[in-house]
């Protein structure tokens, strides 16, 4: 075994699916058990009359309590907590700006799994110790800076820890390294490729070979165009603080799908109404339960990502199941004028034209009593001639395909490249204005 496939935990990576539901078995009862030593779950097993004896294997998952992000914020400070604070070697929050942050603690470890399970994601994709990677994500309380940067360190990577923001700062780091693999946001690599163009320079002049995309919703539609302008193969990823942060699941190479890390998340899909299993395939709300974390396992929890279990085996001939693209989370649908939306619709139309620069927002107000979406767009700095009847068409070409795909009418703002506040973390793609 060589010294990659020892640091990305090969020996769980390559699982077959009786392996895994064996292993599945035993981590889950020594998990529950573990959760049972806080004061937050022996209290809620206790109200509930439940044991953690009486949890035998992965069968018996729907006896345990559904754990929500409020009942994370009801532990706050550490009332979830199951070693002594001795043990514990970090602590990441989010970012409390709807209430109580969540505090999730890690021993060294917890650190340990979370670095093997980051390094493994990034060697699905064909990374290796031979690349540079320039990792352009905050850090500190935000889980998805530290993540990266572990997991590429412990796969034996040239690590540029850019951090956000300065984007003329990241491209010369990028030219003048080498880098062939990033991370980054969507909307901020966008912003990137779109700082270049303004400035005469072509993004696939910096030979990025990979990019890590994740840390907020995206479609398709985004991803493509990414690709076009740089030139490199952009892989999908997902994760949240609760379950550590990035590498719960990623794309391996051929890309059809993200392999969710079951030796380490026991995975569901409920329907988020009936709060019952959907069936295999069907959309519904993912619910995880941490496998291998000590510091502060977590039970059953309520992501409000929706998304379904990619069907069939993938062509890597890894067990771990896929899943696909987060249709977008159950509490960020909009309900506009009694019609349900989701912002990665809108997206995905606008991505789709090649005149629309890479920065949007949605912008929802009431006149009337009548809810009135208005999405504004930026230019690209190549698409504009000068003609105003130009701009006139794009935007009624656009106004049609939007009502065609929400089914209300839509405004549309064409702007000037730069007209919106460029994003270097998690962009804010929707202004509520109604009240």
């Amino acid at each position: 075994m060589s010294v990659n496939q020892d640091r990305t935990g090969r020996r769980y990576e390559l699982m077959s699916r009786d392996e895994l539901t064996a292993f599945q078995n035993d981590a889950l009862c020594q998990s529950v058990r573990q959760a049972a030593k806080s004061s937050y779950y022996a209290q809620r097993f206790r109200s509930l009359g439940l044991d953690a004896a009486d949890i035998k294997s992965i069968e018996d998952v729907r006896k345990l309590p559904l754990t929500s992000k409020d009942d994370l914020r009801l532990s706050y400070p550490a009332g979830m907590l199951t070693v002594d604070p001795e043990q514990v070697v970090r602590m990441h929050t989010s970012s409390g700006t709807t209430g109580k942050p969540t505090a999730i603690f890690h021993t060294q470890a917890d650190i340990d799994c979370w670095a093997e399970l980051m390094a493994r994601c990034l060697s699905i994709t064909g990374a290796t110790n031979r690349d540079v990677f320039q990792n352009m994500t905050g850090y500190g309380l935000f889980t998805g800076g530290l993540g990266l940067h572990y997991g590429a360190e412990r796969l034996g990577m040239w690590v540029i820890p850019a951090g956000a923001g300065n984007t003329a700062r990241q491209i010369m780091l990028i030219r003048d390294f080498g880098v062939t693999c990033i991370h980054a946001t969507p909307s901020y690599a966008m912003h990137v490729a779109e700082r270049m163009l303004i400035d005469g320079d072509d993004p696939k002049s910096l030979k990025i070979q990979r990019a890590f995309l994740g840390a907020e919703p995206y479609t398709e539609e985004m991803r493509l165009k990414l690709q076009d302008l740089y030139g490199f193969k952009a892989f999908n990823s997902y994760g949240l603080s609760e379950m550590n942060g990035p590498g719960v699941a990623f794309e391996c190479e051929h890309r059809s799908g993200m392999h969710i890390w079951e030796d380490a998340f026991l995975v569901e899909i409920i329907d988020p109404e009936t709060l019952e299993p959907v069936a295999d395939g069907q959309t519904g709300e993912m619910v995880l339960t941490t496998l291998r974390r000590t510091a502060m396992p977590i039970v059953r929890y309520r992501t409000r990502d929706l998304t379904h279990f990619v069907q069939g085996e993938c062509q890597c001939g890894r067990a771990h199941r896929r899943i696909a693209r987060m249709v977008g989370r159950s509490d960020d649908m909009l309900i506009v004028r009694g019609v349900n939306v989701f912002p990665s619709q809108i997206e995905e139309v606008i991505m789709k034209h090649t005149w629309v620069g890479g920065n949007y927002v949605i912008h929802l107000t009431r006149a009337a009593s009548l809810d009135q979406m208005t999405v504004k767009a930026e230019i690209a700095k190549s698409a504009f001639d000068g003609s105003v009847e130009t701009i006139r068409s794009l935007v009624n070409e656009l106004s049609r395909q939007l009502r065609e795909q929400v089914g209300f009418s839509v405004t549309v703002e064409v702007l000037e490249p730069g007209s919106l506040p460029a994003s270097e973390g998690k962009a804010k793609r929707v202004i509520d204005e109604r009240g």
